[in-house]
């Protein structure tokens, strides 16, 4: 899976954390492996320009989801090999999302990871605009953050666990391995 990742917003982000929340939605929702994704980061300027232009909304917003090619399940077997699918564009605005984390009372990068997943899902063809959508919608969302942030944890637990026994190896002097004999 392809997903590129540019930060136009002037905001110091982890991308690299966007961009696993993002392969992570996609792999839950059992998205093509040869599928595309491009992520952009921009400013409050850009991002009302865009929800302007393409909402008819006045401001800026939180994100921004702009499909591209539908996802060919229906293929027939005798097909030749798929080629890679253009999901689509996910725009966020840090700026704005910034205030919403506060809010609701976690981190930026938390927040991001939210509307990277809601961005997903709106490419997927997720909607919000009557309520049984937006109950269906926001439910897998959730479920979705909730295992992403399991995940998270528990590498960075194994991380936490692998150094400090990399330190107690070192500190017994079992960290290098044996150095050779020299030949006789």
């Amino acid at each position: 899976m392809s997903i590129e990742i540019a930060n136009e917003s002037g905001v110091n982000v982890d991308e690299t954390s966007i961009v696993s929340a993002a392969r992570f939605a996609l792999d839950k929702m059992e998205v093509s492996p040869l599928a595309e994704l491009s992520i952009l980061l921009v400013t409050l300027e850009v991002m009302e320009d865009l929800h302007e232009r393409w909402m008819d909304l006045p401001g800026p917003t939180d994100v921004m989801a702009f499909p591209m090619d539908e996802l060919d399940s229906s293929r027939r077997p005798d097909a030749p090999d798929a080629s890679p699918a253009l999901l689509g564009d996910i725009v966020l605005c840090p700026a704005f999302a910034k205030d919403q984390a506060k809010t609701a009372g976690h981190g930026l990068i938390d927040e991001l990871h939210l509307l990277t997943t809601h961005g997903v899902l709106h490419l997927l063809g997720y909607d919000h605009a009557e309520p049984a959508e937006e109950r269906e919608m926001f439910g897998l969302q959730k479920r979705i953050l909730g295992e992403f942030q399991a995940a998270v944890s528990a590498h960075n637990r194994r991380d936490a666990q692998r150094t400090a026994d990399d330190r107690l190896l070192g500190t017994a002097g079992l960290d290098t391995a044996p150095a050779e004999e020299p030949p006789a």
